[in-house]
């Protein structure tokens, strides 16, 4: 069993405060994956649980155990890197059992140990070779087997995919989970990568700016972000956010946008759920999703005229970016469902996916239809 806690944990590089108030349960074998643009916190985060940051306040916890006073050596983490850092003089077999021969286990407990995480890496057949005869992916392979072979307590990874080409990392993520799931260890992977995060994780950690911004399972996050970061961070493409105002009209309520001559039309009860959500008159924003504006070729009742700009095709559907007023909304069709730019469409949107947001605050009213 293995249980990771941090508690009011804080961490200032001089005057500059990376990690803000953070507090985060993670649960045993749970595969957790912190995810955030560029200097969020993220692997600064990571390397405070590994032992190899200090922090300047708060708590970290192993299964019980404050170690933030703790040596990295202390504390029974294995830390996979972003580059591979591998022994060049050194085989496969020889880098995998290095940390081993530092505890003083005899050959016979190294070599059964090296062959068990062998097999499960499947590198047993590369076992011999120098890392310079080895693939990017084997490569990792290999650095992975490395901490995984003392049976640490948990497995911390800073980007150990990112460095690969696009085929590569769809492999490794495959392996990784796969890992996972057979191993069974308490997993903490950092990225900056949603499509990576949404793939492997059981929660995702989503920061900004050093400060949590929600915890949840990748449908979670997806399905009902906490705030605009997290809504426009979260999905390829990002979810489309626009100011919007809503009214009431014909027993319905009506959500223009800015320089729509008319708006769409959503269930009336909108109007009570965003006054109960805590909505500003002007400081509304609505969020929807490509796959939640709904797009027809022909006239049909209650959905607007627009004109197609961009169309992208990417193979399964595309993503064409329409103009509703002064606002570009990106939707997700079939593929060649409208031909070319320039194109007349018919636009709605579909109000079980709709998201709304207080501009000033960013939070999420949690208002869904």
């Amino acid at each position: 069993m293995t249980h990771i806690e941090l508690r009011d944990v804080q961490k200032f590089f001089g005057e500059v405060q990376v990690i803000k108030d953070m507090n985060l349960v993670i649960e045993d074998n749970e595969f957790i994956v912190m995810l955030g643009p560029s200097g969020c916190g993220k692997t600064t985060t990571l390397r405070a649980v590994a032992g190899l940051e200090t922090i300047d306040e708060g708590d970290i916890l192993i299964d019980g155990k404050v170690v933030q006073h703790l040596k990295a050596a202390d504390r029974d983490i294995a830390f996979v890197f972003q580059s591979f850092s591998l022994y060049p003089h050194m085989t496969v077999y020889e880098n995998i059992a290095f940390p081993l021969r530092a505890t003083g286990q005899s050959r016979a407990e190294i070599d059964r140990a090296v062959r068990q995480v062998a097999d499960v890496l499947r590198i047993a057949p590369l076992l011999k070779r120098r890392p310079s005869a080895l693939s990017g992916g084997d490569m990792q392979r290999v650095a992975i087997g490395r901490a995984l072979v003392r049976s640490p307590k948990a497995l911390l990874m800073d980007e150990p995919i990112g460095a690969l080409d696009a085929k590569l990392r769809e492999e490794m993520r495959t392996e990784i989970k796969r890992l996972h799931m057979q191993q069974g260890s308490t997993t903490v992977y950092v990225t900056h990568d949603q499509v990576e995060a949404m793939a492997l994780a059981d929660r995702i950690v989503i920061m900004n700016e050093g400060v949590l911004q929600q915890v949840g399972s990748p449908d979670e996050v997806y399905l009902h972000p906490a705030n605009l970061f997290v809504a426009q961070f979260v999905g390829s493409p990002v979810m489309n956010i626009a100011e919007a105002q809503v009214a009431e009209a014909d027993s319905e309520a009506r959500v223009v946008m800015p320089g729509a001559a008319e708006g769409f039309v959503f269930p009336r009860n909108l109007l009570g759920r965003l006054e109960a959500g805590g909505a500003k008159g002007d400081g509304l924003a609505l969020g929807i999703r490509p796959e939640g504006v709904l797009v027809e070729r022909e006239r049909r009742e209650g959905y607007l005229p627009v004109e197609a700009h961009i169309i992208e095709p990417l193979g399964s559907h595309d993503i064409i970016d329409l103009q509703v007023g002064t606002q570009m909304l990106r939707a997700r069709t079939k593929a060649g469902f409208v031909p070319r730019p320039g194109e007349k469409v018919w636009v709605r949107i579909d109000p079980a996916q709709a998201h709304f947001f207080d501009v000033e605050s960013g939070r999420s009213l949690g208002v869904r239809l």
